[in-house]
């Protein structure tokens, strides 16, 4: 004896069946600057696995110290030795390649002592980054595609401010925000600026974080995943070492995250991607996870 389903009831579970199985295609994001044996900006954009870069770093800024760039044995910013970046980010773009300052990281001298700060740094940064004009910009004329907040030390005030400033110049030229938490929710820095609800990309930062890292298996982290994607931003990214060198611990080889990690966030319709810690100690991490990702 069979039984069959009347029409409504089979088309309620066709669309819970396809719901469920709903797996959303995501981006690589890849830091690039804090090494000199890493290669060029161009190549590493002409390795076609990623869809974001983020210069790393604006390292001084804020609190009337002039801002400077560190980007390793790259180039020496202060001899405007950079500005030949400018051709490579053209080139990066031309490939439908988002580029963003990264402003901050984990050894900066970087603080703003108050809102008035706050509008000032966003002014320079637009100016020498961005689509304003300056007699100095320090990467050349490209125009950058937006800021990526990396804050981990200085002060935990006023970042709000700053994005908001920066979200501002989007009238004139649109500036995407990006983010880099750590993964313990909140995060002890960025808390205020994420909850202005304006950051397009954030990618949180699962390693060097005992709480919520993978640790022999993924429950944590999916546990603080889940809390991340109710957040208030565009879409949420999964940030790893790109190998075990790259990181204390939160290291997951490639297979493992495809078949315990990725099938599990890619449900969630913030999803946006992994991002890597970095260019210098992803050799082949970016290849493998690309299918999956």
């Amino acid at each position: 004896m069979t039984c069959k389903l009347s029409a409504p009831l089979a088309l309620i579970f066709l669309v819970l069946s396809v719901l469920i199985s709903i797996s959303y295609a995501g981006t690589i994001v890849v830091y690039w600057g804090q090494n000199g044996g890493e290669g060029s900006l161009a190549d590493t954009c002409a390795t076609g696995n990623y869809g974001i870069v983020n210069i790393a770093f604006l390292a001084t800024f804020g609190n009337g110290q002039n801002p400077a760039l560190n980007l390793a044995s790259h180039c020496d910013p202060a001899s405007n030795g950079c500005t030949g970046l400018s051709s490579e980010i053209k080139a990066c773009q031309n490939q439908g390649i988002k580029v963003m300052l990264s402003i901050g990281g984990g050894a900066g001298s970087y603080f703003l002592s108050s809102a008035e700060d706050a509008q000032s740094v966003a002014q320079y940064i637009w100016d020498n980054f961005l689509g304003g004009q300056s007699g100095s910009r320090p990467l050349g004329d490209a125009v950058l595609d937006g800021i990526d907040f990396d804050i981990e030390g200085g002060t935990t005030q006023h970042w709000d401010e700053l994005a908001k400033a920066l979200n501002g110049f989007s009238q004139q030229r649109k500036v995407y925000l990006t983010a880099a938490p750590q993964c313990p929710i909140p995060d002890a820095w960025l808390s205020g600026a994420l909850n202005t609800g304006l950051f397009d990309y954030v990618w949180i930062q699962f390693y060097n974080n005992a709480p919520c890292e993978y640790s022999g298996n993924a429950d944590n982290l999916k546990s603080y995943w889940n809390q991340w994607t109710s957040i208030s931003a565009g879409q949420i990214f999964l940030g790893l070492p790109a190998s075990t060198d790259a990181a204390r611990s939160g290291y997951i080889a490639p297979d493992v995250l495809s078949s315990e990690v990725l099938p599990t966030i890619k449900s969630s319709s913030k999803y946006g991607g992994v991002m890597l810690w970095s260019r210098q100690y992803d050799q082949g991490y970016s290849s493998a996870i690309k299918p999956n990702v």
